[in-house]
């Protein structure tokens, strides 16, 4: 009621008037002729019951000091909370560390002097080690910034050192980030949340000698992000949660992350990378390489050794492997523009595409791959592209469809069998028989090329790719670590990737010219599919079907075509009366087609229709 008051008040000042209150009681009246005349002291625009208590600044202190060291030692830096800094000093200056500790604290004085005097801060020395220690006063901190138990008082914490650069590092915080300048030593890096930058480690000539330690370790245990630039040896690195971005690594290379992304221009040695979900992208590994993503996409570059790589259901792009190559997605599409050994690949719902390659015998003239391969899609298409010259052995099977579902160049001598609208099956030895290349799809199509028939394709997709691997490779966090400016607080947002790392398929525009140009249409999965009705209806119950207890699911395969309409393929599955009823439905759809290179083209997904007696 007062703040009615008050309001009616403010207004009829405003206006000159009081005749909103002839009818109110007298004390009421005279109460407002007091909240009247309080208004009128105020200044204009400035009405508020009370301003917000100025904020006090923080209490700090600064500690520092310089040690006498030599050469080639290693700096064991811990803090139980803090964002460290390490640089280093010019080659030619005089072997020293330096150091700066800032502390503050937000508690009130004379409190605050008490609590900043308390925090540890010790150096001691050994024969080849320097050590920095920090410690507030309790060593249980869940956070950058430290709450004490009994007041509301928080702690911030920056450590600025400068080493030699041939220094080794072996740096510990419990809350903050570690950011350091290249060093030609061994770095080790932990924070239990926070950020982990590192610019180039190791010496520039590697040593003879390889030890069983890595060149560099990082372990975020909370999930910050790991960022490095090139590594003189082996790398072991570990986020809960952040990306792995890495330049060149001249060793072996273990990196995992419990979700994001990761990225490495060149590794040397082996390579074992995983995500529970983000994208794995190599420009180039020598050796050995095994990845697995929970659900996102895999990207390599060259790679001269062998490749097992498996997502839950990204796509999976190579350029080039020279070793045996297993790969194997749930719902992507796989492209591979050069295999050169065997090769089994494996995808649930998408499309393999697949140029085979092998190097040519000097002495033969033919070229064989060394071993058995299988390439396998059970709703998806397979596109193989062969050399002439390959002495190979082909057996391909389509479990339905009848014979129109394996297409080949006409010179391919192919034996085929088929059932009308049932599996088809080919067969075919190819200058003599040789490896034996099996294909394999439940739904899909097969289609067999030579080589030379789409050159300017392939080309193309080999230009593509390595452009967007070079864009990629060449982000400015990704190659550029700034030591400038003042690290940021724990925890904060993911470094800019490039907006392929957000898109479905990586490489879905080229994967759709080459279905246009082999199938005349384009497969999509249920979902993408749904995506393009506007007009969608369910279908009817057949009554006679519900009388005579019928039910169960219908699997159809649709095609979409350019004009928007739809129709039915053909049925994978139902009993003839729902079967009947879900194609009527579906002829009345409508939907809006997918177009490539500026043209409507037609669209062929599975949907399924589950029929239920209630």
């Amino acid at each position: 009621m007062i703040a009615k008051l008050f309001n009616e008040v403010r207004f009829s000042s405003m206006r000159g008037s009081t005749h909103y209150l002839a009818s109110s009681p007298r004390w009421l009246r005279g109460l407002a002729c007091l909240l009247s005349l309080a208004v009128c002291l105020l200044p204009c625009g400035h009405l508020r019951a009370s301003d917000s208590p100025p904020v006090p600044p923080r209490a700090s202190v600064d500690r520092s000091g310089e040690l006498r060291v030599n050469n080639g030692m290693t700096l064991h830096l811990t803090a139980d909370l803090g964002n460290v800094r390490i640089q280093t000093l010019p080659p030619s200056a005089a072997p020293v560390v330096r150091y700066a500790v800032h502390v503050e604290t937000d508690a009130p004085n004379p409190a605050a002097q008490k609590l900043l005097d308390r925090y540890s801060l010790t150096t001691r020395e050994s024969v080849d080690s320097v050590y920095l220690s920090g410690a507030l006063p309790s060593m249980d901190l869940p956070s950058a910034t430290r709450r004490s138990p009994n007041r509301n008082v928080q702690f911030w914490v920056q450590f600025v050192v400068t080493v030699p650069c041939t220094f080794s590092l072996e740096v510990s915080t419990g809350a903050g980030d570690v950011e350091t300048s290249d060093i030609d030593g061994r770095v080790a890096l932990l924070t239990r949340g926070g950020n982990l930058t590192a610019g180039r480690i190791g010496p520039s000539v590697p040593p003879l000698a390889r030890s069983d330690r890595p060149m560099a370790k990082f372990e975020t245990q909370q999930g910050g992000h790991i960022i490095m630039k090139d590594v003189a040896g082996d790398v072991d690195a570990y986020t809960a949660g952040g990306h792995i971005l890495a330049g060149n690594i001249d060793g072996n290379a273990k990196l995992k992350t419990g979700g994001g992304h990761i990225r490495a221009a060149r590794i040397k040695g082996t390579a074992r990378l995983e995500t529970e979900g983000g994208n794995i992208t190599i420009g180039e590994a020598g050796s050995f390489v095994e990845v697995r993503t929970a659900g996102g996409q895999i990207d390599f570059g060259e790679v001269h050794g062998s490749v097992h790589a498996e997502t839950g259901g990204g796509g999976i792009r190579v350029v080039s492997v020279a070793g045996p190559m297993e790969v194997a997605t749930s719902g992507g599409s796989i492209c591979l523009t050069r295999v050169a050994n065997r090769v089994r690949a494996e995808t649930g719902e998408g499309t393999i595409t697949a140029w085979i390659n092998p190097e040519m015998s000097e002495k033969t003239r033919l070229v064989r791959l060394p071993g058995p391969s299988q390439l396998a899609s059970r709703t998806g298409d397979i596109v193989l592209f062969l050399p002439r010259n390959i002495a190979m052995t082909i057996d391909a099977t389509v479990d339905s469809g009848g014979p129109s579902r394996i297409q080949a160049d006409p010179s391919l001598p192919l034996n085929i069998q088929s059932q009308p609208d049932g599996p088809v099956h080919a067969v075919a030895d190819l200058n003599g028989g040789g490896a034996l290349m099996r294909l394999h799809s439940v739904g899909g199509k097969i289609q067999l090329q030579y080589l030379d028939a789409q050159a300017a394709l392939r080309q193309s997709l080999l230009e593509e790719e390595k452009q967007r691997l070079a864009e990629k490779l060449s982000d400015q966090e990704f190659t550029q670590v700034t030591l400038s400016a003042p690290p940021a607080p724990p925890g904060n947002a993911p470094p800019e990737l490039s907006s392929d790392d957000a898109k479905g398929d990586w490489f879905d525009s080229a994967k759709k010219r080459m279905e246009v140009i082999f199938m005349g249409s384009i497969h999509e999965d249920n979902k993408d599919f749904m995506r393009r009705l506007t007009l969608h209806p369910p279908p009817e119950y057949p009554p006679l079907a519900r009388k005579a207890g019928i039910q169960g699911r219908v699997v159809l395969q649709i095609r979409l075509k350019a004009d928007g309409s739809l129709s039915v393929e053909k049925a994978l599955e139902g009993e003839p009366a729902l079967v009947d009823a879900a194609t009527a439905a579906v002829k009345q759809w409508k939907a809006k087609p997918e177009q490539v290179a500026g043209k409507n083209v037609e669209v062929v997904s599975t949907m399924s229709f589950d029929f239920q007696l209630h």
